[in-house]
C-alpha cells in the first residue's frame, strides 16, 4: 500500500509542478488554447495519443471486447494505430493546420462558423460539443472505479473528486502547454506500463503460446450463433462476431477524425517536419498502447472461473470487471504502475476534453453572442471558470452513473463518440478538400447524427438489431456522413465562390522558409 501511495503522490506532484511552470505560456487566448501554435512533434504526437486512449479503452473497451471477440479484439488496436493515427495525421494534419490558421480559428465550431460564414452553425456545433463531451468525460472517471477499488481501500467518490481537482488545477494554471507536457510524461508511463502489464499477465498463464493454447480450448455455450460456440473461436483470426467487431474498429479508429479534442491537436503544429515526425510517433504510440490493451483483453476468458463462476456466459460483475480481475494478482509494485498507467490515460484525456469544451463555449458561444464586449483577459477568465464548471458537472454525472449502474463504460463512450464524430467528421474533412461543401449539408449532418444517437439512448429497442448497439449506431452515423454531405451539397445553394477561392489559395501559396520546413509563419 505504501508503494502504491507514494507512486500516486509523486505522479500528482509532477503534474501540478508542470501546470504552474507553464503559466507563462497561458497569458493570452492563443497561448492558453493552442500554446501559440508552436508545439513540437513529440509533444503534439503524445498529446494526440494520450487524449485518444484513456481508462475507457483500458478498462471498458479492452475488457468488454476482449471477452466478446477474444484475441481478434486486437484488430481494434491495429485500426486505432493505422486508421485513427497514421491516416488521420496524413489526411488531416497539414490541411487542418493551414486552413485553421488562415481562418484564424482555434476550435472546431469556430472553423465551421468561419468556413461557412454562419454564426448559427458555430453555435450549434459548440452546443453539440458541450452536450456530448460530458458523457465521455463521465465515462473516464468510471473507468477508474474498479481499479481503485482493487488497489486502494478508499471510496471511489474520493478518488474521482481528487483526480478532478488536480486535473483542473494544472489545466487552469498552464493551459494547453501544461496539458501537452503532462501528456508527454503520461504517455511515457503508458508505453512502459502497458508493455509490463501484458508481459506479466501472459507470464502468469505460462507465456504467450500457453495462454493462446488455453484460449483455443474455450468456447461459449451461451452464444447465439454456431460460429461463436465453436472451440478455438476466441483464438481465431476474426473471432466469433466479425461484423460487430468491424463496428468497433470503425467507431474507435475513424471516430478520432471528427472529435474536437483530437483535431484541435493539429491546430498547434509548429512546422512541416513536425507533421512527419508526429505521424510516426503517434502511430507507434497507438500501436503499443491500443494494440497492447486490446491484445491483453483478448485473454480475458482465461479467467472465466473467477469472472463467470455461475457459467452464465458473461462476467457476473459486468464487462468492466474483466481487466481489473486480470491484474489483481500482479505484484504490488506492478499494480502501482497499473494505477499510475490508468491515471495517466484518464487525466490526459480529461484535460484535453475540458480544455476543448471550455474554449469552445467561450470563443464560439459566449463571445460576441452572450457577452458582447469580451477582451483577452475576460476570455481567459471565463475559460478557466468553465473548466471548473465542466469538471464539476462531469464528476456529478460520474458519481450518479456509478451509484446507479446506468450503463457500461463502452456504451457511454459509444454514444458520445458516435454523436460527435458522426456530426463533425464528414463536413470537416470534406471542407478541407472540396470547395463544393454547403452550409445546409453541415446542418443536415449535424442534426442527423445528433438525432440518431439521442434516439439510440431513449428508444433503442426500436432500432434495427444491428444498430441497437451505440457503437454500431455511432459507426453508422460516421459512414452515413460521407454520403449525406456530398449529396446535400449537390442540391443546395452553392457557397460564396470568391471567398472559397481565397480560402483554398492558402494551400497553394508559395512560402520561403528553410528547406527542412514547408509551413509559413
Amino acid at each position: 500500500m505504501l508503494i502504491k501511495f507514494l507512486l500516486v503522490v509523486a505522479f500528482f506532484g509532477v503534474m501540478l509542478a508542470i501546470g504552474f511552470y507553464c503559466r507563462k505560456h497561458s497569458t493570452d487566448v492563443s497561448g492558453f488554447v493552442l500554446a501559440g501554435r508552436s508545439v513540437g512533434p513529440w509533444l503534439t504526437a503524445f498529446a494526440y495519443g494520450t487524449s485518444y486512449f484513456s481508462a475507457v479503452v483500458f478498462v471498458g473497451y479492452a475488457g468488454q471486447f476482449g471477452w466478446r471477440y477474444g484475441i481478434a479484439a486486437t484488430w481494434a488496436g491495429l485500426g486505432n494505430a493505422f486508421i485513427g493515427s497514421l491516416m488521420a495525421w496524413a489526411v488531416l494534419g497539414r490541411r487542418t493546420r493551414i486552413m485553421s490558421q488562415y481562418l484564424s480559428s482555434a476550435t472546431m465550431p469556430d472553423f465551421f462558423g468561419k468556413r461557412f460564414k454562419s454564426d448559427a452553425l458555430k453555435i450549434v456545433a459548440s452546443i453539440i460539443c458541450f452536450v456530448f463531451l460530458i458523457p465521455y468525460t463521465a465515462s473516464l472517471y468510471n473507468g477508474l472505479s474498479r481499479l481503485f477499488g482493487m488497489a486502494f481501500d478508499i471510496d471511489y467518490s474520493i478518488c474521482v473528486i481528487f483526480m478532478a481537482v488536480l486535473t483542473g488545477i494544472y489545466v487552469v494554471a498552464g493551459g494547453y502547454m501544461a496539458t501537452a507536457i503532462n501528456d508527454f510524461i503520461q504517455g511515457i508511463i503508458m508505453l512502459f506500463g502497458i508493455t509490463a502489464v501484458v508481459l506479466a499477465v501472459l507470464a502468469s498463464k505460462g507465456g504467450f503460446l500457453n495462454a493462446l493454447a488455453g484460449l483455443a480450448e474455450i468456447s461459449d455455450a451461451h452464444a447465439t450463433t454456431q460460429l461463436a460456440k465453436s472451440p478455438g473461436i476466441f483464438a481465431s483470426f476474426f473471432g466469433p462476431d466479425p461484423v460487430n467487431l468491424l463496428g468497433v474498429v470503425i467507431l474507435t479508429s475513424l471516430g478520432t477524425w471528427g472529435l474536437p479534442q483530437m483535431v484541435q491537436k493539429f491546430y498547434a503544429i509548429k512546422n512541416e517536419s513536425d507533421i512527419t515526425k508526429g505521424t510516426v510517433i503517434s502511430t507507434f504510440f497507438a500501436l503499443v498502447v491500443a494494440g497492447g490493451c486490446y491484445f491483453l483483453g483478448g485473454f480475458g476468458r482465461l479467467f472465466t472461473a473467477q469472472l463467470d463462476p455461475t457459467g452464465i456466459g458473461v462476467p457476473v460483475e459486468g464487462y468492466d470487471s474483466v481487466i481489473p480481475l486480470m491484474l489483481s494478482g500482479l505484484p504490488d509494485l506492478l499494480l502501482g504502475v497499473v494505477v499510475i498507467l490508468v491515471l495517466s490515460a484518464s487525466m490526459s484525456t480529461l484535460s484535453s476534453l475540458v480544455l476543448a469544451s471550455s474554449s469552445t463555449l467561450t470563443l464560439d458561444l459566449l463571445k460576441g453572442h452572450v457577452i458582447k464586449d469580451m477582451n483577452e483577459a475576460k476570455q481567459l477568465f471565463v475559460m478557466r471558470i468553465l473548466i471548473v464548471m465542466f469538471i464539476i458537472i462531469s464528476v456529478i454525472l460520474a458519481l450518479i452513473q456509478y451509484r446507479s449502474n446506468v450503463t457500461f463504460i463502452a456504451q457511454l463512450m459509444g454514444v458520445s463518440w458516435g454523436a460527435l464524430a458522426g456530426a463533425f467528421l464528414a463536413p470537416f474533412m470534406y471542407s478541407l478538400y472540396w470547395k463544393g461543401v454547403t452550409k445546409l449539408s453541415c446542418w443536415v449532418n449535424f442534426l442527423f447524427s445528433s438525432f440518431v444517437m439521442i434516439a439510440n439512448i431513449f428508444v433503442r429497442p426500436s432500432f434495427p438489431a444491428l444498430l441497437q448497439s451505440p457503437i454500431n449506431a455511432g459507426a453508422f452515423c460516421m459512414l452515413a456522413g460521407f454520403v449525406i454531405v456530398p449529396v446535400v451539397s449537390l442540391v443546395t445553394p452553392k457557397p460564396d465562390k470568391q471567398f472559397l477561392e481565397d480560402a483554398f489559395n492558402c494551400y497553394t501559396k508559395t512560402v520561403t522558409v528553410r528547406q527542412s520546413k514547408a509551413l509559413g509563419d
